[in-house]
């Protein structure tokens, strides 16, 4: 088990080293990112860079979490431009009102998190979050895309910009329209691309680098104009990054002049929301995939986020917010403490002093690629198909709240989503309004502490997004290590929201040695078979099995297996192979359980779902694996037919040093397998000429060993009854051959 290395300024003695290598790449991801979201916010190129700074150095000094990276993010962007918007009086003093609500929206932020209020940010419904998160990558798109053509949309509508950008396409410039797609090929195929030069940098770095020799090949520090196809189109020092030569220059403060006003307070409002919802959900997102399993303290972190927002609104920044993309790559780089922050905070400052001259031959299509790429990433159909998995009224929360935030503004888009969710919530329980609110703040739910020691944890009446913090009540009664039960049965409905945060608290639990169960829903029914999805009671009927579970209990009867169909959250076995270490896993179920007997070697077989990707943009998979539990110890490796996986596995081996071993004695197995792990020898050893033979005249599956055990599977799907028995034939025979009994 690893040792968690020491917080203060020990840790900083202790884990310079690690923490500044890790730094080095959040910086260079940084600087491109933190300009291109200023300038889609409409604010100063540098407010972006003000930001990043004092995102990294004031909000390390005081702070809840122990390895995020803060700085400004794409969920600012949609804030600032409608305080922009609301403000705007033709004074030229529109960014300047926005500064001040930054400020008082970070004095806010910090007045809830000494009050101890960051648990508000559960209260809000998560397909609401995703629908204004999809608004807000709609917003970035339709406003970035103009810039990335060389096209203007004058409208302030958001549709009527979406409309312009195919309304214009013929007018497209094509010298910048090309920078542009060059920057979305590398965006899209860097990762694919295996030439090791081109992961020297980050890939939002090789953007703007490649951007340059364009800019000087078209000319454009003069202006004049270039022919395409015989019509003239104008280029020139306007389609390049402006920043002034002094960073001083870029200090900017805020005016209050606009402090009693309702667009002010409107702003402020928006802001406040944005950026708390965001950063705890991703501080909570951080803790998941920290190596050390440290938890963030949300009500300090909130605190720490409005203090270094206030002081970034003081001198011209943007609001600051935990960066899901930038933390996962300072721990896949491996920082482990919060200094790692406050160097990348630094580095950024010297960056940008430094590569000045550089960055003002940057196009600003460059930057504008990056965040369209973004935007669409955001409310992409992969999202929409996301969301629809959890159920179809999950659909219906999400598009409301993005259309309605698309033709008004974020906070009557959020509270429109709120009250849309309610209002469904209260069609679905068939209760009258006064019941429906009794059966949230009144159901009778208890908290009931055994003999042993344990707990039962009774949920009643109505289990939705607005009951989260009575339930949070009576989970703070209960100390760490505790094992507890938590009966659902006397619900009505429970929210997918709700279900989100009972197993965040069942995985938190966990981690300090107690063990929860989630009971009381097998009466309960929904749109989908996701393990979160909402549920509603149907008054005790008997639960059937469907015929894929049928089949399964089947197989387990005629085979003499162990059969269960019911979720099983205790899947921490599981982190101890590659594949799983930044991939939270929610659940398995369907769990086959037998032994091969003539060779002593266990096996379990169960559907395991997972996510995969950032906090609001993660995806859900369903896979059926195998567990194969050895009787011997063998080597560390992973293997897999070669380009099956790239998407999900590569950029976890390309952090751990793993590289592909080929061969030379076996050109053909080299070709069609990819075998990575750490200790070449001990892995070219073990795979024999027999085992070699056996992988090759068998079906190819990605199989993964910690030492001691196996995982076997095949696709990113559940698997069909014949691939189940395929499964359980396969690791017989992989289990005889390892322990020397193959034929």
């Amino acid at each position: 088990m690893e040792i968690t290395p020491k917080e203060g300024f020990p840790g900083l003695i202790e884990n310079w080293q690690s923490d500044l290598i890790a730094a080095l790449s959040v910086s260079l991801i940084a600087l491109p990112l933190s300009l291109g979201i200023a300038l889609a916010a409409g604010a100063p190129a540098m407010s972006g860079i003000l930001s990043a700074v004092v995102g990294g150095v004031v909000t390390t000094l005081y702070r809840g979490g122990h390895i995020s990276v803060n700085g400004p993010a794409k969920g600012v962007i949609a804030v600032i431009l409608l305080g922009i918007t609301l403000m705007d009086d033709g004074s030229g003093q529109a960014f300047n009102y926005v500064l001040a609500a930054v400020v008082v929206s970070g004095a806010i932020q910090v007045l809830l998190g000494l009050l101890k209020l960051g648990r508000l940010a559960d209260i809000f419904h998560s397909s609401v979050i995703h629908g204004l998160l999809a608004a807000i990558g709609i917003i970035i798109f339709a406003k970035q895309i103009h810039v990335a053509m060389g096209t203007h949309s004058d409208s302030p509508s958001i549709i009527q910009n979406l409309i312009d950008a195919v309304k214009y396409l013929p007018q497209a410039n094509p010298f910048v329209v090309v920078i542009a797609l060059a920057g979305l090929l590398l965006l899209l195929f860097q990762s694919k691309i295996s030439y090791r030069f081109f992961h020297f940098l980050p890939a939002p770095m090789w953007v703007i680098a490649l951007s340059i020799p364009f800019v000087y090949f078209f000319n454009f520090f003069e202006q004049h104009t270039l022919s395409f196809f015989g019509k003239m189109y104008e280029v020139g020092p306007s389609l390049l990054l402006d920043i002034p030569d002094n960073i001083m220059d870029s200090i900017m403060h805020p005016n209050f002049g606009k402090i009693g006003t309702i667009e002010f307070w409107t702003t402020v409002l928006s802001i406040l929301i944005i950026t708390s919802i965001e950063s705890l959900a991703i501080a909570k997102a951080v803790d998941k995939i920290d190596p050390y399993k440290r938890k963030t303290d949300l009500n300090k972190d909130l605190t720490g986020i409005g203090l270094s927002t206030m002081v970034a609104g003081m001198i011209g920044g943007l609001p600051i917010i935990a960066v899901i993309i930038r933390s996962t790559v300072n721990i896949h780089n491996g920082a482990k403490t919060k200094w790692s922050n406050m160097y990348q905070g630094l580095l950024l400052l010297i960056f940008i002093v430094v590569l000045s001259p550089i960055m003002r031959q940057v196009p600003l299509c460059a930057f504008a690629i990056l965040l369209v790429y973004t935007g669409f990433k955001l409310a992409s159909p992969a999202v929409f198909k996301q969301v629809y998995s959890h159920g179809a009224e999950q659909l219906i929360f999400f598009v409301g709240t993005m259309i309605l935030t698309l033709y008004t503004n974020l906070l009557i888009g959020l509270l429109g989503g709120l009250l849309l969710a309610m209002v469904s919530h209260m069609l679905l329980a068939k209760v009258s309004i006064p019941e429906f609110f009794k059966m949230i703040y009144k159901s009778g739910s208890n908290l009931v502490e055994k003999p042993d020691g344990s707990y039962d944890l009774n949920i009643k009446g109505i289990a939705n997004f607005l009951g989260i913090l009575n339930a949070d009540k009576l989970v703070a009664q209960i100390p760490s290590g505790a094992d507890v039960n938590i009966d659902l049965s006397e619900t009505r409905l429970v929210g997918m929201t709700y279900m989100d945060y009972l197993v965040d608290y069942l995985k938190m639990q966990k981690d300090t040695g107690g063990k929860v169960v989630i009971k009381g829903l097998g009466s309960h029914v929904s749109s989908s078979t996701h393990n979160r999805a909402l549920k509603i009671a149907l008054n005790n009927s008997p639960v059937k099995l469907s015929p894929r579970e049928t089949r399964l209990q089947n197989l387990a009867n005629e085979n003499d297996y162990q059969y269960t169909k019911k979720i099983d959250w205790d899947t921490s076995y599981l982190k101890n192979f590659h594949f799983f270490e930044i991939r939270p896993i929610e659940q398995k179920s369907n769990c086959l359980k037998g032994t091969f007997e003539e060779l002593d070697v266990s096996w379990e077989m169960a559907d395991v779902i997972f996510n995969e990707g950032a906090a609001f943009t993660a995806e859900t998979f369903n896979t059926t694996l195998m567990v194969l539990k050895l009787n011997k110890k063998i080597p560390v490796f992973t293997m897999e037919k070669e380009g099956v996986f790239e998407k999900l596995f590569d950029r976890v081996m390309a952090f751990t040093g793993y590289k592909d071993i080929d061969f030379e004695m076996y050109p053909d197995f080299s070709k069609k397998f990819l075998i990575m792990g750490n200790e070449e020898s001990e892995i070219r050893s073990f795979f024999t000429d027999e085992i070699i033979r056996f992988f090759e005249n068998h079906q190819i599956y990605h199989l993964e060993s910690n030492g001691e055990a196996v995982i076997i599977f095949d696709k990113i799907k559940l698997a069909r009854t014949d691939e189940t028995i395929a499964f359980i034939d396969y690791g017989r025979e992989l289990a005889a051959l390892l322990n020397g009994k193959g034929t």
